[in-house]
């Protein structure tokens, strides 16, 4: 294998063996939940922990296979006088001026340090993603990437799904367990929402601001991974001092009209009390 093709073998195998031991990093530390769906942790794990050994034996080939290719040019030189001076002879009868022969021969030159500059940038990159990966406090989605990705119904739609509204809050239904998901599915897909005013709930999630008074309780609806996060919130109008921005808070209350009719949310929570808590270990809905 030539030096022009090690330096992207090694850097392409250093990078697949950074993020495999990377995701096996935050598997044992218990935070690679902040990064995917539960449900796909046994299938990351298994592939980072075959992934290591696989690249590992990669590099160590590709390191044996540059030691040949040294070997190879030792004997080419021995060997070389004759040729040499053949290609001596061939070269006095090249066509063109010394200026064009010149720049013939600075253009591999000019492509190897190119190859070289960009091998050292990404080898930088993947040294400093698996660094702040390895270093660096994993932290869950913001209220400002609520924003940015809306959180209104058509996100609602997106994230909610489709779930069967003839379960959802009906009679003899115990919703004492329902998440912002499951609340934020209802009232999108329930034609009369009279009949879920005066419903008590109880949850919990992060506070994206709102106008004076209100304040949406958010959280985010993971498919995959972080990367396809939608969030989900319900209005919620307090008499109390509305809590900054990423701030987790459990809000204990009732469904009610949206005082504000000419807003989009049918529904939202009137809240009795208004806790500020700790980010819950899995601060993601599923």
């Amino acid at each position: 294998m030539s030096s022009s093709e090690q330096g992207p073998a090694y850097l392409g195998l250093g990078s697949v063996l950074a993020v495999a031991l990377g995701t096996l990093w935050l598997a044992l530390v218990g935070h690679l939940d902040l990064y995917i769906n539960p449900r796909y942790d046994l299938f990351t794990i298994v592939l980072a922990a075959v992934a290591v050994p696989a690249s590992v034996a990669g590099l160590v080939a590709v390191a044996r296979g540059h030691g040949h290719a040294h070997d190879g040019v030792g004997h080419a030189h021995d060997d070389g006088p004759a040729h040499a001076r053949d290609d001596a002879a061939d070269s006095s009868y090249e066509d063109g001026s010394d200026a064009a022969r010149a720049v013939r021969r600075a253009a591999p030159t000019a492509a190897r340090v190119t190859r070289r500059v960009l091998g050292v940038a990404a080898a930088v990159v993947t040294v400093g993603i698996t660094a702040a990966m390895l270093v660096l406090p994993p932290t869950t989605l913001s209220a400002r990437t609520a924003q940015q990705r809306s959180v209104d119904t058509p996100t609602l739609s997106n994230a909610t799904g489709t779930q069967d509204v003839a379960l959802l809050g009906s009679e003899g239904v115990d919703t004492s367990e329902y998440g912002v998901k499951d609340w934020a599915a209802l009232i999108r897909q329930t034609t009369d929402t009279t009949a879920l005013v005066g419903k008590p709930v109880e949850l919990s999630g992060f506070v994206v601001p709102g106008a004076d008074g209100s304040f949406t309780l958010t959280r985010f609806v993971i498919s995959c991974c972080a990367v396809d996060a939608q969030p989900v919130g319900l209005g919620v109008v307090t008499d109390g001092a509305v809590p900054d921005a990423d701030r987790w808070v459990r809000v204990t209350g009732k469904l009610a009209a949206n005082p504000d009719q000419s807003a989009e949310a049918r529904i939202v929570v009137r809240a009795a009390s208004v806790r500020v808590i700790d980010q819950p270990t899995d601060p993601y809905e599923y």
